[in-house]
């Protein structure tokens, strides 16, 4: 399968580009990647999905937004946040689903805050969740056979080390393989975890 992975740059994006390269061709797309998007700009998606035509698949693995306290969080923050993890998303699939060929898949990225919220999770537990919903109602109009799911990383141990919180969480190649069965599945309309 021919399959563009927005954010193939990122922890979780060079890790899903690793899991699928061995049987797929894939196209890696991110804002200084081989092809360039900018999920913030709409038309930046537009012009990706010229560049790139026709695919069997395609998966974001970004998506960019703040972490803090809501009484810590401007309005700065909610547009850029909303505007790229939650619309850039959303684009990618308003602009690309007659870009996937029939039958073929979308994937989008949520994430675990979606269900364990905390205090300095406000913006990214209100995104994750939209995207959800999103993804549950939207993969039901999808033609042609598309199918659109959405997959929920736990805490990822590479950006939990990077960003100086211990060494927990799960491999980035662990969470990888929930892209590879999105892809490779039949299933649409879900929200896939890790069950570890």
């Amino acid at each position: 399968m021919k399959i563009i992975v927005v954010g193939a740059t990122g922890t979780i994006g060079r890790a899903v580009v690793k899991a699928l390269k061995q049987t797929h061709d894939i196209v890696e797309a991110s804002r200084k990647g081989q092809v360039r998007v900018d999920l913030s700009d709409p038309d930046s998606i537009k012009a990706m999905y010229q560049t790139v035509s026709a695919v069997d698949a395609m998966i974001c693995a970004t998506g960019d937004a703040s972490f803090g306290p809501l009484d810590s969080l401007g309005d700065e923050d909610f547009t850029f946040g909303l505007g790229n993890k939650l619309m850039g998303q959303i684009n990618l699939v308003r602009y690309g689903w007659e870009s996937v060929k029939e039958g073929g898949s979308m994937t989008l990225t949520s994430g675990i805050l979606a269900d364990e919220p905390h205090a300095a999770s406000v913006l990214l537990t209100t995104i994750n969740s939209a995207v959800e919903g999103f993804v549950r109602a939207a993969a039901l109009g999808l033609s042609g056979g598309r199918r659109l799911n959405v997959v929920s990383p736990p805490m990822v141990k590479e950006t939990a080390e990077g960003m100086g919180w211990g060494d927990g969480g799960v491999p980035a190649d662990t969470v990888a393989r929930l892209y590879v069965t999105a892809i490779e599945g039949t299933m649409s309309g879900e929200v896939l975890k890790h069950d570890g």
